[in-house]
């Protein structure tokens, strides 16, 4: 069951709602280096991102932004801590967000400037809450838990409502994936806000990939999120291609294939592997919700075949293919790929 949240719009792109879920990743450039940043923006578009967020750590940073922003294909959002005056000068310089926390960035008055640049150029405000840096009292009241976690949150929300500013989405993130999710599904409880959800300072690609599937999945499974951000020490095309991935396991992503495959055992006669990872990328780009399988003998073959869209029986030397649940036709190994691809190919592009 999917979690009602309010929609907010970050550039083009909705968010929350039901709406479809923008996957995020950082650049991991100096922002004050506009070609190396926009060129890290091409790659990771490239790897299917959806917005953008960049540090804003100095007034350099914030004054080049402007260039980033006109070069850039996807929305930005522009990250700052403790200087208000970064925020507005982002805004200024026509970033789609701000990601901040009020409370860290001085007086009321200065919020007060922040919420009124952000209302002038119709832009929201991502909260972002880090298990580790919560303000000390809420760390003597609740210790560095989900609680005050979420209490962190109330707090900087009412920052901005005060001024009646509600185009807000929040994030709540620990390194620990229970800390993590529990927070979400606290805050969940209480507001309509939309998510950001994702798994802080996960790690390595090995060991965060695994972090962010669990807590990530485990949100989404619950219907809470409404954007996410996988959170690797690389790449950040990895974080993206770990982020699609998740969400087309659940089957989240609009208009692209679902890939089955088996997982191999003594009874293959068929090099499934192969056949199956060429097939996955030939149809990765294909722009419509179809079901494709590629299976290997005939104890869970046939009934995947019933089930799929499009879907292979491999054998010794030969393999079937199915359209439908329906018996097209046997051919050989060598002509295998050619032959099912056009099949798919003639239907579906």
């Amino acid at each position: 069951m999917y979690k009602k949240t309010k929609v907010i719009y970050v550039g083009n792109i909705p968010i929350g709602g039901g709406n479809p879920i923008p996957v995020q990743t950082m650049t991991k450039t100096d922002t004050r280096d506009v070609e190396a940043t926009c060129e890290q923006i091409k790659d990771i578009v490239g790897a299917g991102c959806d917005i953008v967020r960049c540090a804003v750590p100095d007034m350099e940073a914030a004054e080049r932004i402007k260039e980033i922003v006109e070069f850039s294909p996807i929305p930005i959002i522009a990250d700052i801590h403790f200087d208000y005056r970064l925020a507005i000068k982002c805004a200024e310089n026509g970033v789609a967000c701000l990601r901040i926390n009020p409370g860290n960035i001085g007086s009321k008055q200065r919020i007060k400037e922040v919420v009124a640049a952000c209302k002038h150029y119709g832009i929201p405000i991502r909260i972002g809450v880090n298990s580790g840096s919560l303000e000390k009292d809420l760390l003597e009241r609740y210790g560095n838990s989900p609680k005050a976690m979420v209490e962190s949150a109330k707090r900087h929300i009412g920052f901005l409502e005060e001024f009646n500013f509600y185009e807000i989405k929040v994030s709540l993130k620990s390194s620990d994936v229970k800390k993590t999710v529990e927070a979400c599904r606290m805050f969940a409880k209480e507001f309509e806000y939309p998510q950001h959800i994702g798994v802080t300072e996960a790690g390595t690609e090995n060991i965060g990939t695994y972090k962010s599937v669990i807590g990530i999945g485990a949100l989404l499974l619950d219907g809470i999120g409404d954007t996410l951000r996988v959170s690797l020490t690389d790449s950040p095309v990895k974080e993206v291609i770990v982020g699609r991935n998740i969400l087309k396991a659940l089957n989240l992503v609009p208009n692209t294939p679902k890939f089955v495959s088996c997982p191999t055992c003594g009874r293959i006669e068929f090099d499934i592997k192969k056949f199956a990872s060429i097939i996955e990328k030939e149809v990765d780009g294909i722009k419509k919700s179809i079901t494709i399988a590629v299976m290997g003998c005939a104890v869970n073959g046939p009934g995947e075949a019933r089930e799929a869209d499009y879907a292979i029986c491999g054998g010794k030397g030969y393999a079937a293919i199915y359209k439908k649940g329906k018996l097209v036709k046997k051919v050989k190994e060598d002509n295998l790929i050619e032959e099912f691809l056009k099949i798919v190919r003639s239907e579906n592009e």
